[in-house]
């Protein structure tokens, strides 16, 4: 490791920690570093062109944040709840039950935890604290760790993100996905009816039988945004990144022409929200790309995997202590960062000591999508203090429990690959 790349890491923490967004602070670094080794500083706008302009399956990032905006902005939201409301809201617990049923769903249509949480969450976040049925802090809580779903059941923005470091099939992952997606559902399922008891001041009257059909059909082309997409990805009719559009497409049309719920004007916001939701990612993976290309020419990758084997460190060894340091990281950093700047550091490793790449990849968003409801960062519950108002010391402690569990999942998933890969493996994955 150089004095240069010393630098460059002094000058990104020190950029980063006066507040400097993380997307401009690797920029910077990089940029130093370039100066320092006498490179032609125009390197940097040539990484970051030509990895972007390469990266094809990148367009499915900006595609499914205008999807996820058009569902917030339309009905469809409000049909997902009151479908979910009628079938699980009966139960005990049974908003809570509702939160992580319309996460498990939307899931299916955004890929986006932020999505899920300043969108369907925040409406029943408002539902669930009505007539104080339940305390504001465990309506928080729950919304934010079961918006961490969205990442993991397809699609998903963070897997494709994988996808482009690891140079792993998008559909694979994307269906590698969805029994751990399946599997945090049913803990914070779990966990919700455990402590429902203390957290439901008044139970809510169950939505009739005779309504359900009615619901349904209401909600029925919600539903099938899932099964076309997903569909339409296995069964090769489509890429990941045409999914994306057909998303996008689909969610335009529903909003607009179908329950003409969403205005021109309103389009309008959408697109210059994506925009600038599109231009923040981006300039973090352009950023993260270049730093890439740093480490790759410092060669940190095999030197780490040299140093470990120098150790002999195994594989159990090596899962325990990635594992850790992906969370700690997700205290601090956010899940985009994790993905392009730390993971690809790790790769080389894991594919020495055969971790299959795809299990790999699984259970490390998993682990970064924690670090979205893990202290002091915590994106998700800012997030959910900005829609909401409620405090964030109520939400880091309505989340806490729910942090436990899943915690509790993500050692099952990293020690039970078959798990992660049963569904890849069937449709023909045999790597």
């Amino acid at each position: 490791m150089s004095t240069a790349f010393l630098i460059c890491l002094a000058v990104l923490f020190a950029v980063a920690a006066i507040g400097t967004p993380i997307g401009y602070s690797l920029l910077v670094a990089a940029i130093a570093y370039l100066a320092l080794t006498g490179s032609d500083l125009s390197l940097a706008g040539e990484q970051l062109i030509q990895s972007i302009y390469d990266g094809y399956i990148l367009l499915a990032v900006p595609l499914f944040i205008v999807a996820a905006n058009i569902m917030n902005a339309g009905s469809i939201s409000d049909r997902l709840l009151d479908f979910c409301n009628a079938i699980v809201g009966r139960f005990r617990g049974g908003l809570g039950h509702v939160n992580i049923a319309v996460s498990v769903i939307f899931a299916g249509m955004s890929g986006s935890a932020v999505a899920d949480a300043a969108g369907p969450g925040k409406m029943i976040i408002g539902l669930m604290t009505r007539d104080g049925r339940y305390r504001r802090g465990y309506a928080a809580g729950i919304t934010a760790a079961s918006a961490t779903i969205g990442p993991i059941i397809p699609p998903s923005i963070p897997m494709v993100m994988y996808a482009l470091i690891s140079d792993q099939s998008v559909g694979y992952l994307f269906l590698a996905g969805v029994l751990p997606g399946l599997m945090m559902a049913l803990v914070l399922a779990a966990m919700n009816y455990a402590l429902a008891g203390r957290n439901e001041m008044i139970r809510q009257e169950p939505v009739p039988l005779q309504a359900i059909p009615g619901l349904t059909v209401r909600a029925f082309p919600v539903l099938m945004l899932p099964v076309i997409l997903l569909g339409g990805i296995y069964g090769g009719a489509v890429t990941p990144t045409e999914a994306a559009a057909i998303a996008a497409l689909y969610a335009l049309v529903l909003s607009m022409l179908f329950y003409r719920q969403l205005s021109p004007r309103g389009l309008w916001g959408v697109f210059s929200d994506s925009a600038r939701q599109a231009a923040t990612v981006g300039i973090v993976i352009g950023s993260a790309l270049i730093f890439n290309y740093i480490v790759s020419t410092e060669r940190i990758p095999d030197a780490l995997a040299d140093w470990l084997a120098a150790r002999d460190v195994g594989k159990v060894e090596f899962l325990i202590g990635f594992n850790i340091l992906l969370l700690v990281l997700g205290m601090l950093l956010d899940g985009g960062t994790i993905i392009l700047v730390v993971l690809p550091l790790f790769i080389p490793t894991a594919r020495v000591l055969g971790i299959d790449l795809v299990h790999f990849g699984v259970f490390a968003v998993v682990n970064t999508m924690i670090g979205l409801i893990t202290p002091p960062y915590g994106i998700l519950i800012f997030v959910i203090n900005a829609v909401t108002g409620i405090p964030i010391r109520e939400i880091v402690r309505g989340v806490l429990p729910f942090l436990a569990v899943l915690l509790v999942a993500l050692a099952v998933l990293v020690a039970f690959p078959d798990l992660v890969l049963f569904l890849p493996r069937l449709l023909g994955y045999n790597q």
